[in-house]
């Protein structure tokens, strides 16, 4: 009776023993997993960063692009304006011209 009794609870503790074995193991696991997503979070945040500085780098000329697109509609209004003058003067004209 004592056989069984010992080899039934050297049995029990073998199993526990592997359960913490494999839990270790699980934690190694993630433990390396963690690192790996901790290391692409860096890298996420240097490009990120590098990204940002050449973004502040092209700011000015970016800048300058507004102000240019902002003068062409200016100026493209102002081109409407004077087409539409020279239309009415056109028309001033023709109408002087058959007098």
């Amino acid at each position: 009776m004592f056989s069984k009794m010992a080899t039934y609870l050297t049995g029990e503790l073998t199993a526990t023993s592997e359960d913490y074995k494999l839990l270790e193991n699980m934690n190694k696991l993630t433990s390396l997993k963690y690192l790996e997503m901790k290391d692409i979070a860096v890298n996420i945040s240097r490009n990120l960063k590098d990204l940002n500085q050449k973004y502040a780098g092209l700011q000015p000329y970016l800048d300058q692009i507004n102000i240019i697109e902002e003068q062409v509609a200016a100026l493209e209004q102002a081109a409407y304006k004077l087409d539409a003058y020279s239309k009415k003067l056109e028309a001033k004209y023709k109408k002087l011209e058959k007098r």
